[in-house]
């Protein structure tokens, strides 16, 4: 029978790995794991999933307010025309976001295998922990039992840095690519006549339903492509279809 020590052992391993992001298992597709996010990141399944990269896009797609002029020329022109776009999948789904994000995970490989060895080393040391039983003098069981114990808190410390040190890079990355996205953006929607354009990927979007129409995230997409020249990552899969981005269309209430 296992004692409560070992048992709080297990949860905090078990915790740990969580707080470590699950940077020791492979990916799904960025428990988290290092290389999961990073496929979230790529795949945009939630809009990049960090929050400093959700401001950042927020931060990006505001627009100075047209002039009082150019609105009244707006209006007498005609019916106001408003986009909507899914501007942090933009980012990510650009090539040069998916170059920057696989160049990223590059980076932070040799940390994560460290993290996975060392995760390995405490899961050896519990098992022997366990086998030796009644085997073990107590000398020994408190010697193991430390060195378990000395090695969950480097793995946790570790890991919670290495967690912090991608999610700052990361942020980065996308402020400099979202600030230039969103120019092409601007530039796009004042060529073709919009007044307004929102943005369906922030947490606060106020878009309920939008035509498909009016989605202009694969144009913008395309045209930084084309403005940047980068070419499509070889080892990275053709980006999906947007996303429609009306989350739900409400029906008209009863009468």
């Amino acid at each position: 029978m296992r004692s409560a020590e070992e048992v709080d052992q297990e949860a905090n391993s078990s915790l740990l790995l969580k707080k470590a992001g699950d940077l020791t298992q492979e990916p799904k597709e960025f428990s988290i794991s290092m290389k999961r996010s990073l496929s979230l990141v790529c795949m945009l399944a939630s809009g990049l999933g960090v929050s400093a990269l959700a401001q950042a896009g927020a931060a990006t797609t505001s627009d100075p307010a047209p002039s009082a002029p150019a609105a009244s020329a707006a209006a007498a022109a005609g019916p106001t025309k408003i986009a909507v776009i899914a501007f942090q999948a933009a980012v990510g789904r650009t090539n040069e976001g998916q170059r920057d994000i696989a160049d990223l995970q590059k980076k932070f490989e040799p940390k994560q295998q460290q993290l996975k060895a060392l995760n390995d080393e405490v899961d050896s040391l519990k098992k022997r922990l366990q086998a030796g039983g009644d085997k073990l003098s107590d000398t020994e069981r408190a010697t193991l039992t430390k060195s378990i114990d000395d090695k969950q808190k480097v793995l946790q410390r570790q890991a919670e840095d290495a967690q912090n040190d991608f999610q700052s890079e990361m942020g980065e990355t996308f402020n400099q690519l979202a600030q230039k996205v969103g120019e092409v953006m601007t530039a796009y929607a004042q060529q073709n006549g919009y007044s307004l354009v929102l943005d369906a990927s922030a947490q606060q979007s106020p878009v309920l339903w939008a035509n498909q129409s009016t989605d202009i995230t694969q144009v913008i997409i395309q045209a930084y492509n084309t403005k940047s020249g980068v070419p499509a990552p070889a080892n990275v899969p053709s980006a999906p279809a947007p996303a429609r981005t009306a989350p739900k269309t409400t029906p008209p209430a009863s009468h």
